[in-house]
């Protein structure tokens, strides 16, 4: 989580660390980060994954683009050095969103400083890279911050208006790519890395539930996770992780 953070510091102007009751390092690590940055960064508890939303609220409408990462998703920061050039140039004005390419990644190889994993495309992207320009209003039920409710769009602007980076750069290439360890451990407190997301957790919980009880008492096989359907398509690949990991406090 700390590199997460590390590798988006030159790339915003302005950074709200959140935390929604963890129970291991990480409000000390957070709290270590905001000392380190006090004008940048600021540092917030949550009861509710869906109160990450409501710190977004006073930026609807804003010439904002906001940065939605999350504490496994390690951005190359020297990339994000040129691309935040392109953002300010105004390339991006009229796109509402902006995707990349990514690794979801299942294996780390310190030794060597290398991950293999699964490419997007033709895995799904996770970027959440948003113009909050192209809003005038984002209600309903958001389970968690940039996910969920109904956007409502200026004229010219609609939900379809993304430009997808991952189609038009390869990995090697790429100025917005992004190592997401969502098949490791992030802490230390975990018993497996077979972490669910937040939209699994809250989205289905009353359904998920209940199709549990009908495979224990079916003996019915385990469903494959919604990470494994979206996060592993394609052939498996093995990159150089050693742009991610340079940046350091």
């Amino acid at each position: 989580m700390e590199q997460a953070v590390c590798n988006v510091l030159d790339f915003c102007d302005q950074l709200f660390l959140v935390d929604h009751e963890s129970s291991d390092r990480t409000v000390s690590i957070l709290q270590r980060l905001q000392h380190s940055y006090p004008e940048k960064i600021s540092l917030h508890q949550i009861q509710h994954p869906s109160e990450s939303q409501d710190l977004l609220q006073p930026f609807i409408g804003t010439p904002i683009w906001i940065f939605g990462v999350d504490g496994d998703e390690l951005y190359d920061p020297e990339r994000l050095v040129g691309f935040r050039k392109r953002i300010l140039a105004g390339e991006f004005d009229q796109e509402w969103m902006v995707l990349g390419n990514v690794l979801h990644v299942d294996e780390l190889d310190k030794a060597a400083c290398r991950v293999s994993g699964y490419l997007a495309p033709p895995s799904r992207s996770i970027t959440k890279l948003y113009n909050f320009a192209a809003i005038e209003a984002w209600p309903g039920k958001t389970l968690e911050r940039l996910h969920g409710g109904q956007p409502q769009f200026r004229p010219g602007f609609h939900e379809q208006k993304k430009r997808l980076l991952q189609h038009e750069y390869s990995w090697e290439e790429s100025p917005l790519r992004c190592l997401h360890l969502c098949f490791l451990k992030r802490s230390s407190v975990e018993s497996s890395a077979q972490r669910r997301n937040i939209m699994e957790i809250h989205a289905g919980r009353g359904l998920g539930f209940l199709k549990k009880i009908a495979r224990a008492l079916f003996c019915l096989p385990q469903s494959v996770s919604w990470k494994q359907r979206h996060y592993q398509r394609g052939e498996r690949q093995t990159v150089d992780a050693i742009p991610f990991f340079k940046k350091e406090i």
